[in-house]
């Protein structure tokens, strides 16, 4: 059964409140991230947009449709699947070296601020991240298996999205609003195929820049 204060209890101030509740943040939510991770996220996506639009430029895009190189023309929309793994070894290798400088800007904040790097809160945002990416991976797969690569961008968009949205939870407020505007663009793009190749460039990159300067000026600079 709880005790009573004593009338006689010192007051806690203003400033041991504020640290119980950063001690409480710090043990239930990821705060180590970097901004400067997300800035390098979104670089490496423009850079890899702007060489996919140039290879897939270099094959002769008919209108505003980026995706007709990747089919051959008089053959019901058959895949030309060579193109399609060269595109998936662009993303890949984009996905590896954002994810790399995100771990080492994540890493370089959490040693300056002595936290850990890796504890029960970043456990769970990774999990509830992860979930909704290989879900949607393995949909993107299914999507090209059918014929479909019109669609692969604007699902990107969606499924990741919902991953962030799913971890923002643990994690600052800031990634909530980051994973509903990819929401937004994804869906836009699912509507207007056409444009998928432009929204990917401006979800994950330009999106991916505004946010990591938010998120560096805001809670790094103090």
């Amino acid at each position: 059964m709880p005790q009573p204060l004593h009338s006689a209890d010192p007051v806690p101030s203003l400033e041991e409140l504020a640290r119980i509740r950063g001690i409480m943040d710090r043990s239930q939510r990821f705060l180590s991230l970097s901004g400067l991770s997300g800035v390098a996220a979104g670089v490496v996506a423009l850079a890899t947009a702007f060489i996919a639009h140039a290879w897939l430029g270099s094959f002769g895009v008919q209108g505003d449709d980026p995706y007709s190189p990747l089919q051959a023309p008089g053959r019901d929309g058959a895949l030309l699947w060579d193109r399609v793994v060269t595109l998936l070894l662009l993303g890949v290798a984009s996905a590896t070296i954002a994810i790399t400088s995100a771990w080492w800007f994540t890493w370089r904040r959490a040693r300056r601020t002595g936290q850990h790097m890796w504890d029960g809160a970043a456990t769970r945002m990774m999990l509830h991240l992860m979930v909704p990416l290989v879900v949607g991976g393995l949909f993107c797969l299914a999507l090209l298996a059918h014929g479909l690569p019109g669609l692969v961008a604007p699902a990107t968009l969606v499924f990741y999205g919902l991953a962030l949205v799913n971890a923002s939870k643990f994690t600052l407020e800031e990634v909530r609003w980051l994973g509903m505007s990819q929401l937004a663009i994804g869906l836009f793009a699912t509507f207007f195929p056409g444009h998928g190749l432009l929204c990917w460039a401006l979800g994950f990159g330009v999106l991916h820049i505004g946010y990591g300067t938010l998120m560096y000026l805001r809670h790094e600079q103090r």
